[in-house]
């Protein structure tokens, strides 16, 4: 529930650089809170790591520091994703670190001397607030009406058994979930069937995931193809379901009345892995400064692409909002010394806990808490 206390710190993202924040303002003596959309810790990594994956302590090769909070330094023997989620598990419990989980941020408001964070929860107070949630912002989908109940990962396959399911994107994340429902589906003798929809007429993933799919299918996973369906509705039935309606077949027709052919599924049974839209959109809406690469002047990012203005210590042109790890990855706007210049910033764990410990020492020096 929403605390009146005001914290030192509020921080939005429950992954490695959220988390290493949390961490080190628990050891120095600041109060904090992170609040984190999903149902654990790195529920990122969790949703975009096939089950069994290793995860790797990888830095940089020009990288001159080493891990600055070792607690979360994956071991130099690669694990499964599991393994390593585990130990952070353990790690949070053994440290109790303040954490509210399932609390989807909404935005900041200025309140005289410190920063209001709104959620769906309610309201949370800081002084400062750190913006920790990441690159793998899902998109919306674009539907007439709402489609909020719309899931955007896999949460527990097993939820889905009994169920005609629609799986929407055609991309590797979308075969993993499908992959995932029919083997919990498979193991409990559910022959309802998994519709997987891509727009296109090709389903685009790798050989490695193309293998598993048809080894599942194989074993008796009941799947439908859907290609070149389009979601279009989003609305509620007459019994108050929300539903979403998603165009198959399109027939034009010369007086000019076009037939379709529409599946509807109650939105609790579609999940949508159609990409990640970054985290420009939530810049745009907190007021927080992007700048436009312009050819020459980017070596990371792509001509036009919107990389966020930062000072040395990761503080946004938001004063008191800082961001940190895979939200400015692969690269961001450095201000040093009066100059605007494009900082190289890869995707990595370690990268993410170096931003952590380098804005709590900023932080610390900004309240006097060194």
């Amino acid at each position: 529930m929403p605390q009146k206390q005001l914290h030192d710190v509020l921080i939005i993202g429950g992954g490695p650089a959220g988390l290493a924040t949390a961490y080190l303002c628990h050891k120095h003596g600041l109060s904090y809170l992170v609040l984190e959309s999903g149902k654990a810790v790195f529920q990122g990594i969790a949703n975009s790591y096939p089950q069994g994956k290793l995860v790797y302590a990888s830095k940089p090769k020009d990288a001159p520091e080493p891990f600055l909070v070792d607690e979360l330094r994956p071991p130099d023997k690669p694990v499964t994703v599991e393994s390593y989620l585990q130990y952070i598990q353990h790690f949070v419990q053994h440290e109790n670190l303040n954490i509210q989980t399932e609390v989807a941020f909404e935005d900041i408001r200025d309140e005289r001397d410190q920063l209001v964070v709104v959620t769906d929860k309610g309201l949370f107070k800081g002084r400062k607030v750190v913006l920790a949630f990441g690159s793998s912002i899902p998109r919306e989908l674009s539907v007439y009406g709402d489609a909020k109940m719309v899931a955007k990962s896999l949460d527990d396959p097993t939820k889905y058994i009994g169920l005609k399911t629609l799986v929407i994107g055609g991309g590797n994340t979308a075969a993993d979930v499908v992959i995932a429902i029919l083997k919990a589906k498979r193991e409990q003798n559910d022959t309802q069937p998994v519709y997987w929809a891509h727009q296109s007429e090709k389903f685009d993933v790798n050989a490695e995931t193309a293998q598993r799919l048809g080894e599942e299918i194989l074993l008796g996973g009941s799947i439908r193809l859907l290609p070149n369906a389009t979601p279009r509705i989003g609305e509620v039935d007459d019994e108050q379901v929300d539903r979403l309606s998603i165009r198959i077949n399109e027939f034009k027709q010369g007086d000019g009345i076009d037939l379709y052919h529409a599946l509807s599924f109650p939105m609790h049974n579609v999940i949508a892995c159609i990409g990640s839209q970054g985290p420009v959109p939530i810049f745009d809406k907190l007021g927080i400064q992007t700048i436009s690469c312009t050819a020459g002047v980017c070596k990371v990012a792509k001509e036009g692409d919107r990389l966020v203005l930062l000072s040395s210590g990761f503080e946004s042109t938001r004063k008191g909002v800082y961001v940190v790890g895979g939200a400015i990855s692969p690269s961001y706007m450095k201000i040093s010394e009066g100059l605007i210049q494009e900082e190289k910033h890869p995707n990595l764990i370690y990268t993410a806990v170096n931003d952590a410990y380098r804005v709590v020492e900023e932080i610390r020096g900004k309240l006097g808490k060194n």
